[in-house]
């Protein structure tokens, strides 16, 4: 591939949920002339001018390896996260913590100027349900949920690295739940386990949606994510971005969607309930993210509008409702994390 006189920018975790989208939107976009692809599997897909090298980040020597890999660059969009095994918090912090360290420390020993990092929403303290918050709310995460204590960690550590490396203009991208039917099968794997059937999902055989304190969330859909890491790298903007659209889902927005009716549940029965089934090994992930769940705050997302001048193309239950069609059917995309599944 012959690169233009157009900006060069390398994505970890390029296979992904959001990888995909990034890379696509990468792709198409004029002012960028090459797109390098980094994941630990080789894809199908050949989207164009885009290479692709293969990296685990959470290799010891995967820092030296990025920084030849990121020699050039002119941004590096970091992606690469592990949900499971969430049985075994050590694997995911090496991966997802550790293996950002090395990413950051590599953009900075191969003069990188610009890193955009996608934390969560995940990476904010417990907020409001009532209103929404904006950047400056405080990032502590949810103590006992280890996909929070990652997020909020490296949120102190861009601190550092921001401190340390003033050259480099470092975009933290916190978004909302994303979704997409590409990453549908992917996605009902890690939330609701290998077995879970796929038509369950379909309205009408969900007799009911609890409503639960704290149940209210955004969701954004994944390709809306990714036009706001290509505004953010094209703008020269920098800091914070809430990314998230609009409605905020709850009970009785799902009731909705499900052909359901509401029933008021007690948090205390509802977290019993999945604490018994995490602990037989029938739930894919741990009590502790359903405290989170309750507990993240409904975001802001002012500034995306204003400096990125950044819509989102696709309302939440767009969003939502793409997520569970692809459930239902087993779509997936030709990358070895978003493979299609379907379970009958």
């Amino acid at each position: 591939m012959t690169a233009g006189s157009g900006k060069r920018i390398v994505v970890t975790g390029a296979t992904g949920n959001v990888g995909t989208s990034v890379v696509r939107a990468l792709a198409e976009d004029s002012d960028v002339s090459s797109v390098l692809g980094l994941a630990r599997r080789r894809p199908a897909w050949a989207p164009s001018k885009t290479e692709w090298a293969f990296v685990d980040v959470s290799h010891a020597d995967a820092e030296k390896q990025l920084t030849e890999l990121f020699r050039g660059a002119d941004a590096v969009v970091h992606l690469a996260w592990r949900i499971q095994p969430t049985r075994a918090p050590l694997v995911t912090w090496q991966a997802n913590v550790l293996g950002s360290v090395s990413v950051f420390r590599a953009v900075a020993e191969a003069g990188v100027p610009a890193l955009a990092y996608a934390s969560s929403v995940a990476a904010y303290a417990p907020g409001p349900k009532d209103r929404a918050i904006n950047e400056s709310w405080p990032t502590h995460g949810w103590p006992t949920s280890a996909y929070c204590r990652e997020k909020a960690y490296l949120e102190r550590v861009l601190d550092a690295f921001e401190h340390d490396n003033p050259a480099v203009r470092v975009i933290r991208m916190r978004p909302a739940f994303m979704f997409k039917r590409e990453a549908a099968s992917e996605q009902r794997r890690i939330f609701g386990g290998h077995y879970l059937p796929g038509p369950i999902l379909r309205p009408g055989l969900l007799p009911w949606i609890p409503d639960l304190p704290g149940f209210r969330f955004q969701v954004l859909h994944t390709d809306d994510a990714a036009r706001a890491f290509q505004l953010a790298l094209a703008s020269g903007a920098h800091g914070a971005f809430n990314l998230a659209a609009p409605p905020p889902l709850d009970a009785h927005v799902l009731a909705e969607l499900f052909d359901a009716r509401v029933v008021r549940v007690p948090a205390a029965v509802a977290r019993s309930a999945l604490s018994a089934a995490w602990g037989l090994r029938l739930a894919a992930v741990p009590p502790q993210l359903f405290d989170a769940l309750l507990r993240i705050p409904v975001l802001d997302v002012d500034r995306a509008r204003t400096v990125l001048r950044w819509e989102p193309a696709h309302t939440a239950i767009e969003a939502f409702e793409e997520m569970l069609h692809g459930a239902q059917g087993g779509f997936g995309a030709s990358t070895p994390p978003l493979a299609g599944h379907k379970v009958a």
